[in-house]
């Protein structure tokens, strides 16, 4: 019953659509900074600057029920310890849903950190941390946020570093009924990032800067209209609503979470003395 009711829901929500290399200014707001967001080169280039006054971010235009986003990220080089550079999906609100990537800091010769984490229903604490394979301050990489009624997938280049199934009929919520946007910023988070706070940031190394590359949205739209998918786009490709991952994706994670993971909220037993989440046992 309940999986009916989400796909009467999902035909009466959304509209389908997928587009590759796009512009940013088609698709993206700058929000704040005070002109230290920049979108450059015809709309091919964005880029994001972090100074002692000021940080910046930006926005979609438009909100999305599910969905496959690809962007491409070169992280601040050099010393960018106290930094973050973030992007996610969220929706708004006290209860909101949310799906992050978070991009931790650190002193030059130091990797980076890729924090991850999910809100349902407002509540988060579902955090895994991961050291990367490669230098990401000096070429542009591809991150990639998988988000389908069945999991949500985090990739890297393709390769996957994390899957939160849904668990709805354990008990456990999932983001699936809240349209969310695409957010990134950069910003300085020197009181926790680098080291718990340990390491303060250096501004006599600003301004530091994020830049974002092409990118690439399949999802569904959300409108108020409530178009529907198959009626309006009946050719469009969305494989991705029953992607999984496969034996081969199985084993990558594996490899990534053996060789790369540095925290995993689903081991921190200190952290929940009364027990670990439920969810923890059945991933």
């Amino acid at each position: 019953m309940a999986n009916k009711i989400l796909i009467g829901f999902l035909l009466i929500a959304f509209l389908g659509v997928a587009y590759a290399g796009s512009n940013f200014n088609q698709y993206f707001d700058i929000t704040w900074g005070d002109g230290r967001g920049k979108i450059l080169n015809n709309g091919q280039l964005l880029t994001l600057s972090l100074d002692k006054a000021s940080g910046s971010g930006f926005h979609s235009k438009n909100q999305y029920l599910f969905g496959k986003i690809d962007m491409q990220l070169k992280l601040v080089p050099g010393n960018s310890a106290g930094t973050v550079t973030t992007y996610y999906l969220s929706s708004l609100g006290g209860a909101h849903d949310e799906i992050d990537f978070e991009f931790l800091g650190n002193l030059s010769g130091d990797p980076y950190i890729v924090h991850t984490n999910i809100y349902a229903q407002g509540k988060g604490n579902k955090e895994q941390q991961f050291y990367l394979w490669f230098d990401p301050t000096k070429d542009f990489h591809t991150y990639s946020i998988l988000w389908n009624p069945q999991s949500i997938i985090f990739s890297v280049d393709g390769t996957p570093l994390r899957e939160f199934k849904n668990f709805e009929s354990k008990g456990i919520p999932f983001p699936r009924s809240q349209a969310m946007s695409i957010y990134s910023s950069l910003w300085d988070a020197d009181n926790w990032a680098t080291r718990g706070g340990l390491v303060k940031t250096d501004w006599a190394q600003a301004p530091f800067t994020a830049s974002y590359g092409n990118f690439n949205i399949q999802a569904c739209v959300w409108t108020s209209s409530g178009s529907s998918c198959s009626s309006k786009n009946p050719t469009s490709d969305q494989s991705w609503m029953k992607q999984s991952l496969d034996s081969s994706g199985q084993a990558r994670i594996q490899w990534v979470q053996k060789n790369y993971m540095i925290y995993n909220y689903c081991t921190d037993t200190k952290r929940f003395p009364q027990g670990l989440p439920h969810e923890c046992s059945l991933a």
